[in-house]
Order: C-alpha cells, then structure tokens, then sequence
C-alpha cells in the first residue's frame, strides 16, 4: 500500500523531468539560432607548399564561403565577417562560392540579394579577390550572379586560372565551376602550360569537396597543391555522438579542416551561412586566415 502523497511525487518527479526537458530544447534552441549562428570563429592556419617562391613566404589568405544570404544569413552577419577579415588585413581574400541560396526566395528576391551580398563583398580593403560559384548559385542564375561579383570589382574564376605575382615570385590561382550543378573542367582552370612548373605552386578554389577524388585521378589535379572548399557548413548542427545532422552530396566524406592527398593538401571551411534550419549548433561560423609557408623537412600542416 502506497504511503500518503507518494503517487503526487513521483507525479511531481515526472513533471519536472518534462519541464526540464522542454526548457532544455527550448534553450539550445535559442542558443543554436541566436548565439553560435552569429558567433563567427576566425581560424588561424599555416600552409605549407612545395616550391613556394621566396617572396611570398608569409603571404596571408583569407577564405570566406557559403554565405547564402537572406536565406537566414542577415546582412549584419555578412558585414561582420567583412570588418572581421578586414581587420586582419589579408594579401588575398577567397570567396569559395553560394552567396545566395537557390529556389528557397522568388527568382527576383534571391538576385536582389545576390546584388546585395555582392555590394557588401565589395567593401573588403584587400585589392586581391576572387570569387567561385557553388551549387545555390548556379542553380539560381550563374550569369546573373557571376556579373553582380564583376561588377563589384570581385573576379569570378569559372573553368579559368590567373597568375599572382608577388616581387620577383608567381604562383597561380584556378577556380572550377561547381561539381554539383556546373561543368567542372579541369583541363580549363589547370592546363599543361601552368603544371608542375618549378617553383610557381597552383591554388585551386572549387566549391564541393567530394570532387577531390576525382581531381586527384586527374592530370590536372596531381598538379594542384592547395584545394580550399566549402559546401558542407562542416554539418551545420552536429549532434555530440552522433555527427552532422545533414550533409549535401559531394560534401559528405571531407567535410571540414585538413585532408593530405600527397602533394595536394584540401581544407574545407565551415562557411558563415545556414540552409535549411536557422540553426547552428557545435558547428560556428568560420573565417580561415592562411599564412603561406615554403615546404618544412617534414611537409604537412599545422593549425596555429
């Protein structure tokens, strides 16, 4: 026989637990859409490179991907990330595509935030930047997006190369169009006359970082030394013990920091944007700042 006020206890216990759980949800909740979403994690990283001429030894490199504004990207968030990377006064700023997100706003909403998100990236200092496509922008109007980048003064590799020179030393930068939704060609964006060529090591930019496998099967990839990525939001909300709560295709083997494939080295940035929940959780908006460093005794990479 139960004992007086034992059942309105266990009752009680029982409320409580709900209670807590429901002020738990509600917590990481607000603490995923409001703090961590907002919260951008600027990313020191040295990179070293086989063949890297002298002169551009330290050169620093700021990447910044996956952007999707006005999807729940504010364009406070994207201003913030801009005065951050200007602050840290980068030789050359990389924007590694999806600067909206596709088929989530009417056409005519998402290519009037393409022109905002483009005349934002115009008020970064560094004279050196050029920009990717990724699968959002490609799926929401490639042409309108590149000439909204062009016209802000941010050139758009698509399958092309350029070279940078710094004092007496040249390395070459290529971007691809996006694996996803593009024509990747590598043969473009890397042709015979700028590979392996001593010591001018080539940069690529391209959006997915799945295609990486096929890249390394090419001719032209075994060429590349550093590969930088986005696409993945590095899982966006990942769940401790479990992972990413969703990964897009061809983002989801690597899908974020450092990869060595030999002489080819992939880093997979987090992104500062979200699609499909406005939510980030054990998963903070990145800024990666690169610091380029001629080949150590024992090559690799090290995290600052």
């Amino acid at each position: 026989m139960e004992t007086p006020g034992s059942f309105p206890s266990q009752q009680w216990t029982r409320r409580s637990l709900l209670k807590t759980l429901a002020y738990g949800t509600v917590g990481t909740a607000l603490y995923a859409g409001e703090v961590e979403r907002h919260w951008i994690d600027v990313v020191h990283q040295d990179v070293f490179l086989s063949g890297l001429p002298a002169d551009f030894h330290g050169m620093t490199v700021a990447q910044l991907s996956d952007i999707h504004l006005n999807e729940y990207t504010e364009p406070f968030l994207l201003r913030e990330a801009v005065d951050e990377i200007n602050r840290l006064r980068p030789d050359m700023v990389l924007l590694t595509g999806d600067y909206v997100s596709a088929e989530v706003l009417p056409k005519k909403m998402t290519m009037h935030a393409a022109g905002e998100c483009a005349s934002l990236l115009s008020q970064l200092k560094c004279p050196q930047r050029y920009a990717i496509l990724g699968n959002h922008d490609c799926i929401a109007g490639e042409e309108e997006i590149t000439d909204s980048l062009r016209q802000n003064g941010i050139p758009v590799l698509r399958n092309a190369y350029v070279p940078i020179e710094r004092g007496r030393g040249r390395i070459w930068l290529a971007g691809l169009e996006d694996p996803l939704c593009g024509n990747p060609d590598p043969d473009r964006a890397i042709p015979a006359s700028i590979r392996n060529q001593s010591g001018e090591p080539v940069i690529l930019m391209c959006h997915a970082p799945d295609f990486v496998d096929e890249l390394i099967a090419h001719p032209a990839g075994q060429a590349v030394s550093f590969m930088l990525s986005g696409h993945t939001h590095g899982g966006q909300v990942r769940i401790p013990m479990v992972g990413a709560f969703h990964l897009p295709p061809y983002g989801r083997k690597y899908i974020e920091g450092w990869f060595p494939f030999g002489n080819l080295q992939l880093y997979v940035n987090r992104g500062i944007g979200s699609v499909g929940v406005p939510f980030r959780f054990n998963c903070r908006p990145e800024i990666t700042l690169f610091t380029l460093r001629p080949e150590r005794a024992n090559p690799g990479m090290i995290k600052s």
